[in-house]
């Protein structure tokens, strides 16, 4: 990317507007790609990026490029992908008619498999795989809220991409094993669904010892399936992916004082499939505890826990009414 390029955001929703408008904080030209419900709030409330760490700025309309139209694409030096899994491929073909041959692009989704459907489809072009750790709340009012910590990592180039794409406030970590990393950030993904059926605030669930068990017995199926594999995870906390679904099985005041500690939230916080199951649209939960299943039908395991939670989510999606509040012995009690 040469200095002064337009960076794009290739679906801005929650994470692409955040992204997007601390870019744009940091003074890099910026190009959002979304729909007409998105437009419609920040053209009459402004991008107002926000953090749990106290940033808080409202960006200029002048500051940035917003629209419907992927023309806006047409000077990007980066592009970065921040569309559900399931239209990656749909995506690319736009960026593909629509970027330069030289862009540079980066994907910033949940799951592990975008990078790859990014290059099948933009073939000669840069793809870099990447990975963002933090919830992003969408508050209304063109408010965009940063929810729980960690920095944006993403493959390591020879253009030296991460680098130039970090600002204050948010900043991005080259890795040299991004495949570690993605399914490390998948292992802890697993969550985005217990949270969905919850309907609690991450803090909230993760003080209560049930659902934290919940979740390490989820973690665990995961890590059986991606051994299986012969994947290595990275994870995305300062603790082996191993210990922490040991600590996650601790008592209250352990965790608090252990695992507590590093993992910075929000007290309002939820998971974005919550929010998927409230706005009544399609979750990922094929990209999270589905590639769980995929691998265990694949490799003869057994991993009841996922299959229930692909069952919960799937029903709560058909039924349309957001989360369905479920307490962690009811999710238990089928498998």
């Amino acid at each position: 990317m040469v200095s002064g390029q337009t960076i794009g955001v290739a679906g801005a929703g929650s994470i692409g507007c955040f992204v997007g408008g601390m870019l744009a904080a940091g003074g890099r030209p910026v190009a959002l790609l979304a729909r007409p419900r998105v437009i419609a709030e920040i053209e009459a409330s402004g991008l107002r990026p926000t953090s749990f760490e106290g940033f808080d700025q409202t960006i200029p309309r002048d500051r940035f490029a917003l629209s419907e139209n992927p023309s806006v694409f047409e000077d990007a030096g980066v592009v970065l992908v921040t569309v559900k899994s399931a239209d990656t491929a749909a995506m690319a073909d736009v960026i593909a008619r629509h970027a330069p041959s030289d862009v540079v692009v980066v994907s910033l989704q949940n799951g592990v498999g975008n990078a790859a459907v990014l290059r099948n489809r933009l073939p000669g072009r840069r793809v870099l795989g990447g990975m963002v750790p933090f919830n992003v709340i969408a508050l209304g009012n063109g408010r965009f809220h940063r929810a729980t910590s960690g920095d944006i990592v993403i493959e390591q180039d020879e253009a030296r991409t991460a680098e130039t794409l970090s600002v204050p406030g948010l900043k991005v970590r080259p890795t040299d094993n991004i495949e570690g990393v993605q399914w490390g950030k998948l292992l802890f993904n697993l969550n985005n669904a217990l949270n969905a059926l919850a309907d609690l605030p991450l803090r909230k669930q993760l003080s209560q010892r049930a659902w934290r068990r919940l979740f390490a017995d989820q973690m665990a199926e995961g890590l059986a399936a991606i051994r299986a594999e012969g994947i290595k995870s990275v994870s995305p906390t300062p603790l082996p992916v191993g210990l922490v679904t040991h600590l996650l099985r601790v008592p209250n005041f352990i965790f608090e004082a252990v695992l507590g500690r590093t993992m910075k939230i929000d007290p309002e916080a939820r998971s974005s499939m919550w929010e998927d199951l409230q706005r009544g649209r399609r979750t990922e939960i094929d990209y999270l505890q589905g590639v769980i299943t995929e691998i265990a039908d694949r490799r003869g395991l057994d991993v009841p826990l996922s299959r229930r939670i692909v069952e919960l989510i799937r029903q709560a999606e058909r039924d349309a009414n957001g989360s369905p509040g479920l307490t962690p012995e009811q999710i238990r009690r089928r498998y």
